[in-house]
This record gives C-alpha cells, sequence and structure tokens, in this order.
C-alpha cells in the first residue's frame, strides 16, 4: 500500500520521548514544551509561540484573544478543512464564506473586497485566510483590506508551515496565526498546535488562557474563563524532533512536486494549483484537477494507493447552507467536485511516485 500522507519519524523522536517517560515529565509541564513553542515560531519569523492540543483548538483560542463573539462576522474561504468554520462557530460568531480563485484556489480577494464594500456597515470583525495546501493567499493586499476595513487577520495557516510569500513567512501576517501539527502535516506532533504572534501581551494571555487561566498552581485559583488546551510535554519532544528535520521534509516535498508536475504534465484534462511567482510553497499534499476524479480515485484504490477527493466546500455541509455564501461562478463547487488529492509523504521513494503515475495515465 501506498499511503497518503503519514509522518516520518526518522530523527531524535524515540530520544527525546524516552527522555519525558524516564523523568517524568509527560503532562502539559516540561522543557520540550517551550523549546517547541520557541523553535516553530523562530521558524515562522514571530517573536512568540503558544502549542496547543491541535489546530482547531488554535484558531479558536486565536479568536477568543481578539474578542470574537456573537454578533459579529467572520469571513472564511468557502474551500477550507472543516476546522477553520467550526472554529468561527465555537466562538459564536457568524461565518460568511467567500469563493475561491479558481486557479490557486485560496480566497479570492476580489470577491472579498466586493462582499466587503458591499455590506459596509454590517459588524464584520476578522478575515480569516487559508493557506490551501500549503499554497498562499495575497497576504499584502489581504493585509491592506483587512486594514481599510478595520479587521482583525488571524491566518489559517496550519497546511503552510515553511511556505513564504515574497520571503515572508506564512503565519507571520496576522494579529494571531495558527499551525497545525496533526498526523499528515508536513511535521507531526500526532496531534498539537501552535499560535505564533509578535505581541506579547497576546502570547501571555494565550498561554494563560490555554492552562485554565489558572493564576496560582498551588491554590487552583483562577481569574477568567479559560481552556483546557495545552499541548503536553511527551508529544512537543516528538515536535522538536521534526523541526530539526522541517528542511529537510520541504526539501523533499519540492523534490516530489516537481515530479509529479513534470510526469503529469500535458496527460488528459489534469490541471496543477497555480502557484504564483510571490509563492515559494512548503508543497504539502500533492493535489490536481481533473474531470475524472471519480475514475482515477476508483484505479488508486485497486493498486492499493491511497488518494482522496478534496474537501466539501463549507456551504455544502448541513450546519453551514443557511450561512451566507458570496460567489459568482461557484468555482469552490468545481474544485471540489474535480480535484484529488495524491500520496505524498516524505519518504516516498521514486518507484512509489512511479506507480502512481502509472496508475493516474491508465485512466486516460
Amino acid at each position: 500500500m501506498i499511503p497518503l500522507s503519514i509522518p516520518h519519524l526518522g530523527g531524535n523522536e524515540l530520544k527525546y520521548v524516552t527522555d519525558c517517560i524516564e523523568t517524568g515529565w509527560v503532562s502539559s509541564a516540561g522543557a520540550y514544551v517551550t523549546q517547541f513553542e520557541n523553535m516553530v515560531a523562530e521558524f515562522s519569523e514571530c517573536k512568540y509561540g503558544v502549542a496547543t492540543s491541535n489546530g482547531t483548538s488554535a484558531l479558536h483560542l486565536a479568536m477568543h484573544m481578539l474578542g470574537i463573539e456573537k454578533g459579529d462576522i467572520v469571513l472564511v474561504p468557502n474551500i477550507t478543512f472543516i476546522a477553520s468554520a467550526n472554529a468561527v462557530a465555537y466562538t459564536k460568531a457568524t461565518p460568511v464564506f467567500i469563493d475561491v480563485d479558481p486557479d490557486t484556489w485560496q480566497m479570492d480577494l476580489d470577491l472579498l473586497e466586493e462582499w466587503l464594500d458591499e455590506n459596509n456597515g454590517v459588524h464584520v470583525k476578522a478575515v480569516m485566510p487559508v493557506h490551501v495546501l500549503g499554497n498562499m493567499c495575497d497576504m499584502p493586499r489581504l493585509m491592506d483590506i483587512a486594514s481599510r476595513h478595520a479587521l482583525h487577520v488571524i491566518e489559517d495557516s496550519t497546511e503552510a508551515l515553511g511556505s513564504y510569500w515574497n520571503g515572508k513567512s506564512a503565519g507571520s501576517f496576522g494579529a494571531m496565526n495558527a499551525f497545525s501539527f496533526n498526523g499528515n502535516k508536513i511535521i507531526t506532533t500526532g496531534g498539537g498546535g501552535v499560535i505564533v504572534t509578535n505581541d506579547e501581551a497576546h502570547a501571555k494571555r494565550a498561554k494563560h488562557l490555554s492552562t485554565q487561566s489558572k493564576v496560582n498552581p498551588e491554590t487552583y485559583y483562577h481569574d477568567e474563563i479559560g481552556f483546557n488546551y495545552r499541548l503536553v510535554n511527551i508529544l512537543a519532544a516528538i515536535g522538536v524532533a521534526q523541526m530539526e528535520q522541517l528542511p529537510e521534509f520541504i526539501k523533499k516535498k519540492k523534490t516530489m512536486d516537481a515530479y509529479y508536475r513534470e510526469h503529469l504534465n500535458g496527460v488528459g484534462d489534469i490541471k496543477f494549483q497555480k502557484v504564483v511567482d510571490e509563492v515559494d510553497p512548503n508543497s504539502w499534499l500533492f493535489t490536481f484537477y481533473s474531470s475524472k476524479q471519480s475514475e482515477i480515485l476508483a484505479a488508486l484504490k485497486e493498486n492499493s494507493i491511497i488518494a482522496r477527493p478534496f474537501w466539501f466546500p463549507m456551504n455544502q455541509l448541513p450546519m453551514f447552507t443557511e450561512h451566507e455564501y458570496y460567489t459568482k461562478n461557484d468555482h469552490a463547487r468545481d474544485i471540489h467536485a474535480n480535484c484529488l488529492s495524491i500520496p505524498s509523504s516524505v519518504n516516498l521513494i521514486e518507484n512509489d511516485l512511479q506507480k502512481v503515475v502509472e496508475v493516474i495515465k491508465s485512466v486516460f
């Protein structure tokens, strides 16, 4: 079997986890948590990192920190993993979904501006760009739009650790931004996330809130409603070992991306996600467009190759069908109906890549 995207645990993971077990520091206190936070923050060119139990909790906590609540609107791309929209729902705010660009699959900023102009005076609090598949939204333009409309920017960078716009890291643009370290991400802690920010006060309060707002651990005094969102030391230890290998992982992802683009270029009606010149992506999960999506998925499955269709657009999910979706051509529906993700693990060998390509070509 060739898996879709699995972790590669070939560094110091066992050594650091063993250290946690032998010393007894396995829970939310421990040196690896702080080390992991610092490594992620430094890598993403931010001053502060706050580790959380997963990427969804990082997004939720970031929005809670920025005062997003019932009655507020948060603008979200219609193509994203469900966690983005769920995190908005947790705050009781209302997500409004914006269609995506048909080529880059990122939030369509022309539509974003149109919606904001048409809804001047509506209580919009924030915009959440999602760097889909490690590609990037046009952050300089989005930051300008947000500034003109007095919006908070929360970057959902959960897929984009190691991606850059003109040399500036994903996750370093917005006020508070989130990375994810689920098992399928470019690095993993098994499950985990990190909020990154350049605001010291935000970082301190986020850490406080993530540990149940505990002021004094000896007397169990808590000064506000908090969350049990802290990453544990034993998982952070895995994260430290993974961060040590991240540059090599990115290099391997780029090699794999280049292989697929070269060998699938011109095959049938296959189209690739467009990456503009300003973006240096981490090439996390290779995904392409073809009208033969279902046939390709079936052929890959028959050959024990794991592949997946793209996420359902948010407006097509039952809990969000009544929410506003701003679109002119509903590109999100078309992308979902025709895109699929194929094996992208960093430890794939060329024979694996060759087999995947051969099966895809056989469909045409």
